[in-house]
């Protein structure tokens, strides 16, 4: 009986006009153009503005152009996955929203949360339905807008974080292609160090909690930095190792686009040329839950039936891990 893996069959993005950049930061906060692309490498993110639109906005918008391309009757789709930091609401999922909105009638939806790996543990999950022979197509998106939590009087996240969607399609696949192979780790322990404190059950949104700034992101940034650059760089050789691949069976390496320099010490660490490299992080920042699907979505054309993509994330909670994939089709 031929194995069935779960395969991407096709991509979506969205990312909203407004564009904020460096110089723009310059007049908000202490910082200036040299000092945030010599230590991030993002020159501009983008922000979604106007009223009434969240996340599940740029999920839709994502969602429609991947349908569109794939020529893809919605009502096909069994399952939709928003894998967010920024759901809408509490309570009521933004995935649910989004499949009723996409004209996904005959699927179910539920969020993934857990920070910068929210999309990289989605691709496991989504896979697993595909490859339980439950479901013929899993719809998962990437989507958060980090604005909604940034105070922009911090120099030490404004600069980081953008806006925007990505979404995939999953299918059976009976070629050997798709996941292949996943390594995912999460500790508990690194919540304090990264972290938005109000608006959960634990610290509920008070008048005060609003006064103290603390509905936004805090992060310990040398914290959260060391530990990205050592965890990224093992998942990604414990991967490697436990498939017997070495840096020239690898095409491509996508990785979490949080800071050029931790995407660098990944590919450094396996010995990467960096023309293998997905890099957009200079043109969107740091878009959580959307940076994967926004890289595959401008490397698609690049992209050829039967390449090794070596997915990698870390995010807070601490949460990480790697991903085996091999791609299943020519644009």
């Amino acid at each position: 009986m031929t194995k069935i893996t779960a395969a991407i069959t096709a991509v979506g993005k969205y990312v909203p006009e407004d564009i904020l950049t460096n110089a723009m930061l310059e007049e908000m906060v202490d910082t200036n153009d040299e000092w945030i692309t010599s230590r991030t490498g993002i020159k501009e993110r983008r922000i979604l503005k106007g009223e009434g639109k969240g996340t599940s906005y740029m999920a839709i918008k994502a969602a429609q152009q991947l349908i569109e391309k794939k020529k893809l009757d919605p009502k096909e789709i069994d399952l939709v996955i928003v894998a967010t930091a920024t759901p809408d609401m509490q309570a009521a999922a933004t995935a649910v929203y989004t499949a009723s909105q996409i004209g996904a009638t005959n699927a179910f939806g539920f969020d993934l949360e857990a920070a910068c790996s929210s999309f990289l543990y989605g691709m496991s999950v989504a896979s697993s339905f595909i490859e339980s022979g439950k479901h013929k197509k899993v719809l998962l998106i990437g989507a958060d807008k980090c604005s909604s939590m940034i105070d922009y009087t911090d120099r030490a996240t404004c600069i980081i974080f953008g806006d925007g969607a990505g979404a995939v399609l999953f299918e059976p696949n009976e070629e050997g292609l798709g996941l292949q192979d996943e390594y995912l780790r999460s500790d508990g322990t690194g919540r304090d160090f990264l972290q938005v404190k109000t608006g959960g059950s634990l610290y509920p949104t008070t008048k005060e909690a609003i006064d103290n700034k603390e509905n936004f992101v805090r992060q310990d940034g040398k914290t959260v930095f060391k530990n990205a650059v050592f965890n990224m760089a093992d998942a990604t050789v414990k991967i490697l190792e436990r498939n017997n691949l070495t840096n020239e069976d690898v095409n491509w390496l996508a990785a979490h686009q949080a800071n050029k320099r931790i995407i660098e010490a990944t590919a450094n660490r396996i010995d990467l040329d960096s023309s293998k490299v997905m890099m957009n992080i200079q043109k969107y920042g740091n878009t959580t839950s959307a940076t994967l699907p926004l890289l595959l979505a401008d490397y698609e054309e690049q992209l050829k039936k039967g390449d090794t993509i070596i997915f990698a994330a870390f995010g807070g909670g601490f949460t990480w891990g790697s991903i085996y994939l091999k791609w299943a089709y020519n644009s």
